[in-house]
């Protein structure tokens, strides 16, 4: 399994605040990918240079959750591993996947928390 992505992911009720933070810090949005999951929930995923921060609604969201996202190579391998290691599913155990991508979030044995994802590539 290779790791190709590797950032911080915000899970939050208030997603046009927090896009607005960060683009008054300079990033930009790069891309939106709408409906994902049971929840139809919204992911823009925002850069600046080399850095990137991915903003998730979640309207029942009581707080904000900081989570990693992390994109791999081969996703049935990666979430194989994090089970093995003791992670188990976050808010559900539903692994979404669209034509471009396919993504679950984990949550380790001591509370952080991983989006893991991989991109379907054609």
């Amino acid at each position: 399994m290779k790791i190709t992505t590797f950032n911080p992911l915000i899970v939050t009720a208030h997603p046009e605040e927090i896009i607005a933070l960060f683009e008054a810090l300079g990033f930009e949005r790069r891309h939106t990918k709408r409906n994902l999951g049971e929840d139809d929930t919204t992911l823009v995923r925002m850069s600046l240079g080399e850095f990137r921060v991915d903003i998730s609604d979640k309207p029942d969201a009581q707080q904000d959750i900081m989570m990693i996202r992390m994109n791999v190579d081969n996703f049935k391998e990666a979430h194989d591993f994090l089970y093995d290691k003791g992670f188990k599913g976050t808010f559900t155990e539903e692994i979404t996947e669209d034509t471009s991508s396919k993504g679950t979030s984990l949550i380790s044995p001591s509370g952080f928390m991983i989006a893991l994802a991989e991109h379907i590539k054609k």
